[in-house]
């Protein structure tokens, strides 16, 4: 008998170790909290409002600092001086929730060139990096134009393109889709997919249980217990942890199980987790189960 060895788990880029951190006068936001993002993975970080979701972004991307253990950058411990810092900020980019919090320049080329030019960088690998930037997110067309004759949902793409113009190996996002309708969401996701596929790791934090089924490899929860981590289908699929973080079952979830019931979904098939899923399965596999029954 042969038995399969999984892969091993990439190594983390960067990594919270019985983190606390507690705001001047207030209670504890979070607490003993031990969290790695690996290599290569796309995450959704969800929990219910008050939950501590930016506090742990902002952690994680030094804006704040650990109140008691520690954060680690591939395995070091970071030193919050200028060069410990540099190097984070470097590696790991947070992207806010509101655009108008981070774009601040006259144009759309100045504000995404921002952060190369303070690295120091040569104007030529200046100007390589913001072309990339936005060519990654799909706004070439707007490198000239004012930030603030900006759409909302153009002003988050302008946002992510000046973090990625800093070619950090870990992008994170604070509710990059709220506020956007259904279109711009799907242009974010594009963006984010080719963001993917060129290397960088996503962690985003959202409310959204049926972006975060359909999007993530993994979910981290935070509940009123602590931090939970795995697989996104298996987290999504507790109902007691979802009960306990206040979030709602995802629509993925429910059509998998209820397909399950009436024995239409095997064991390891691969589950429909969205509208656009579930219709492309009544085509294929609606027909497999009927041709086996």
């Amino acid at each position: 008998m042969t038995s399969t060895t999984p892969p091993p788990r990439p190594a983390p880029v960067v990594e919270l170790v019985s983190a606390g951190f507690s705001y001047e006068d207030g209670p504890a936001v979070l607490s003993g909290v031990d969290f790695a993002v690996a290599e290569g993975r796309a995450v959704a970080l969800l929990g219910r409002n008050g939950s501590g979701k930016t506090t742990l972004l902002r952690l994680l991307s030094g804006g704040l600092r650990c109140g008691s253990g520690s954060l680690l950058l591939d395995g070091a411990e970071v030193a919050y001086d200028r060069k410990g810092l540099t190097r984070l900020r470097t590696t790991v980019q947070l992207v806010v929730q509101d655009p108008d919090d981070q774009l601040f320049a006259a144009s759309v080329g100045q504000d995404v060139s921002f952060g190369p030019m303070n690295l120091g960088l040569p104007e030529e690998e200046v100007r390589l990096r913001v072309r990339e930037a936005l060519e990654a997110l799909d706004i070439v067309a707007l490198a000239d134009r004012p930030t603030h004759l900006l759409s909302y949902g153009q002003r988050k793409r302008a946002a992510i393109a000046g973090a990625m113009a800093m070619r950090p190996r870990v992008l994170i996002m604070d509710e990059p889709t709220a506020g956007l309708d259904p279109h711009g969401q799907e242009r974010l996701l594009d963006a984010l997919q080719r963001l993917r596929e060129a290397g960088t790791t996503v962690l985003m934090a959202t409310h959204d249980v049926d972006l975060a089924l359909r999007w993530a490899d993994e979910a981290a929860v935070l509940a009123p217990s602590g931090l939970r981590t795995g697989p996104v289908a298996e987290l999504l699929a507790d109902d007691a942890l979802l009960e306990e973080a206040r979030l709602r079952r995802p629509w993925g979830t429910t059509v998998a199980r209820l397909l399950r019931t009436h024995g239409l979904l095997t064991a390891g098939a691969r589950e429909p987790r969205t509208p656009e899923d579930l219709d492309a399965w009544t085509g294929t596999g609606a027909a497999s189960a009927r041709q086996g029954s």
